[in-house]
């Protein structure tokens, strides 16, 4: 997973800290293994991470990984969260930083999950921390695996669930062959060298900066800077600090850095990067724009999921073209377009998206009905719906269980969002389904207007229905300051109605 990066060369950045070198990172990651062994953890044995964000969270994850299987879970959950995720990981241990106050203590002792206590030293090199914890007995010279504690390919490496929204949490597992097969993915796609120093600001329990910033780095010999959350409102001052030549995140983030460039017009000339990548949802193209005029660089758009361990596709770097409003160009696993029947449909039709190769998931785990649904003739379904133009660019038209089905009428949420985007007095907006006595299910938009808007409701109907039919414009919009959203920035249309309101928890 760390790549041939030079011995002396920095591997993990982050702000007010020296970086810790290619040597002191493997260094780190060969002790903790060996103690996970010898505190009886082994290859495939499941650990927990509840830790906060920082560089720490992406070593502690690699030392896991090199030798166990790794769950990162969000440090803000509550404790019927923690209840559900340990329990359904099936976890041996949970990782826990040292003096953080985690609900996650009290259900791992509940659960006779042993708590090993990850502790940083400030004054360290980035990244640097200790275990501390009970023995729970060696692993035994009877283990298969006792005189081999590193993990291979085939094993387990990560484990991550799928986003609940109506249903429960579907368990991803990923091996060692599917996180470095996306990492060399994201790799060769941004053409990354040993140069490259890349400032991650996406949280590092989810696939998109465990994947998309920390190993695609490390698998590059390059430097990954891992910041203690995502602030744009810290970005400038990360920039001249750190000097990365790219960053990724979600587009949430992307707009309002945008939104504060202007007050750090001397940050955005000083700075060192080359590229920008975006991924976790839909980058609007007037967004898209607004990041390039602004930086004087690429904004490359990526499509990605967890049962892909990450990357799917990605918009080019130049010379190629970059298509804005398109995901790009397949970027590592084989992606086609299907039909109901399981027949790969020609350029320019409509269908799902399906896709294959080594970085995709053999399966969910425990979930045969999942798995029956989710595999057809070799492919994973993924859920979206769209097509590939004559120049082999995938564009998404919306995902099949977000589509509305307005009495009949199958509308899809980004075709309105589009043209919401274009009236200048949005700033962000999401479209969903709210139920509907006659119809089934009606639109509705939550929208965010921008600075000192005037914009009424009346006023943005009228606009919407001079772009589309009578049946796609939304009967509710709602203006709020800020639409709810998941940690990793990732906006779900599932659900939106219960958190704005809209309709009682139980109706959906």
């Amino acid at each position: 997973m760390l790549g041939r990066g030079d011995g002396a060369r920095p591997a993990i950045g982050a702000p007010g800290h020296a970086p810790l070198t290619y040597d002191g990172l493997r260094t780190l990651v060969r002790t903790n293994v060996a103690w996970l062994n010898i505190h009886g953890i082994g290859r495939n044995d499941r650990v927990a991470i509840v830790l906060s964000n920082g560089p720490h969270a992406a070593t502690a994850f690699l030392a896991v990984a090199a030798g166990a299987t790794a769950a990162p879970l969000n440090a803000h959950y509550r404790a019927e969260e923690f209840e559900f995720y340990l329990t359904d990981l099936k976890a041996k241990a949970l990782v826990v930083e040292a003096g953080m106050a985690s609900p996650s203590r009290d259900v791992a002792a509940k659960r006779g999950v042993s708590v090993f206590e990850l502790r940083v030293d400030p004054t360290a090199p980035a990244g640097m921390f200790t275990l501390e914890g009970s023995d729970l007995g060696s692993v035994p010279a009877s283990d298969p695996g006792a005189d081999l504690p590193w993990a291979t390919r085939d094993d387990v490496a990560l484990l991550l669930h799928t986003s609940g929204t109506t249903s429960r949490p579907k368990l991803v597992p990923l091996t060692q062959r599917n996180i470095t097969a996306s990492a060399q993915n994201i790799r060769d796609t941004l053409a990354l060298t040993a140069d490259d120093v890349c400032l991650n600001i996406m949280p590092l329990f989810h696939i998109h900066g465990l994947i998309g910033g920390v190993l695609s780095s490390l698998s590059t010999g390059a430097q990954v800077c891992c910041t203690p959350g995502s602030h744009p409102v810290k970005f400038f001052g990360w920039l001249d600090e750190l000097k990365p030549t790219w960053y990724t995140a979600a587009p949430s983030l992307h707009r309002a850095i945008v939104a504060r460039a202007t007050r750090h017009a001397d940050s955005v000339a000083r700075s060192r990067l080359r590229l920008i990548r975006s991924s976790s949802a839909a980058l609007r193209p007037e967004l898209m724009g607004a990041l390039e005029r602004t930086f004087g660089v690429p904004v490359l758009q990526s499509y990605g999921m967890t049962e892909a361990s990450h990357q799917v596709a990605s918009n080019p770097l130049p010379p190629a073209a970059r298509k804005p409003g398109s995901v790009g160009r397949p970027a590592g696993p084989e992606v086609a377009i299907m039909d109901v029947e399981g027949n790969i449909l020609a350029p320019g039709e409509m269908g799902e998206v399906v896709i294959r190769g080594d970085n995709v998931t053999a399966g969910y785990e425990a979930n045969p009905d999942a798995n029956a649904a989710a595999f057809v003739h070799g492919w994973f379904r993924t859920g979206d719906q769209g097509r590939f133009d004559e120049d082999g660019y995938l564009w998404l038209t919306g995902r099949f269980k977000e589509l509305i089905n307005r009495g009949g009428e199958k509308v899809s949420p980004l075709e309105i969002e589009a043209v919401i985007m274009e009236h200048p007095g949005v700033q962000q907006v999401v479209v969903f389904a709210v139920p509907d006595e006659s119809h089934g299910e009606e639109i509705a938009a939550a929208v965010v207007l921008r600075e000192q808007g005037t914009l009424t409701e009346r006023d943005l109907r009228h606009f919407v229905a001079s772009h589309l039919a009578d049946f796609k414009v939304p009967r509710k919009m709602l203006f709020v300051e800020q639409i709810p959203g998941g940690a990793t920035g990732k906006l779900q249309r599932i659900g939106m109605a219960e958190k704005l309101g809209l309709v009682p928890t139980a109706t959906r």
